[in-house]
């Protein structure tokens, strides 16, 4: 079965970094084992000149893997510069024994995501015209009774996290708790 993948969809400044930064250690302490993937619109190295690793990418070699005993990483070169798309970036992950991937970007591709809104950036809601946006996170204090879809506090990531076991609960189809939910 394939890792239940959700996404959290909002424009820039909406607080979506933050979010995700207390909402994963929650989900961590529920026993869940998450991993991420972040959309970034600007060009991002994680190498720094004169480094092996980055000197071994600038010869040429693609991908190069950096490890030790606590962490790796695997940096790739696009051979031709393009977006990437979620499926390409998903494939990756394959196989990695996750219980969820937590998605930041990619707003314009359809999967299950949350959109977070915050009123006073004056942006409009993405939810009316996407369908695949399964909840509103927001901190408008006004509430409205005819959304067609669930409504969370922003600033209440416990309320959000009890959200996403509830959906993954859903997803999976099982009649047996997903997992404990430890405070």
């Amino acid at each position: 079965m394939a890792t239940p993948v959700l996404g959290f969809a909002a424009f820039s400044g909406t607080g979506k970094t933050t979010l995700l930064k207390r909402l994963i250690p929650l989900l961590k302490r529920a026993g869940l084992r998450v991993g991420a993937i972040k959309h970034s619109h600007h060009s991002f190295d994680i190498d720094h000149p004169g480094k092996d690793s980055f000197e071994l990418r600038a010869a040429g070699a693609s991908p190069v893997m950096i490890t030790s005993s606590k962490r790796r990483a695997v940096i790739t070169e696009r051979e031709t510069p393009r977006e990437p798309s979620l499926a390409e970036e998903l494939a990756l992950l394959e196989d990695s024994g996750l219980d969820l991937i937590l998605v930041e970007g990619f707003k314009h591709e359809r999967y299950p995501k949350i959109e977070l809104h915050r009123p006073a950036l004056g942006k409009p809601l993405l939810f009316p015209e996407d369908d695949s946006i399964i909840a509103l996170a927001t901190d408008d204090p006004q509430p409205s009774d005819s959304l067609a879809i669930p409504r969370l506090d922003l600033n209440d990531p416990r309320q959000i996290a009890d959200f996403i076991l509830d959906w993954l609960h859903a997803c999976s189809g099982s009649n047996q708790p997903l997992r404990p939910y430890i405070p």
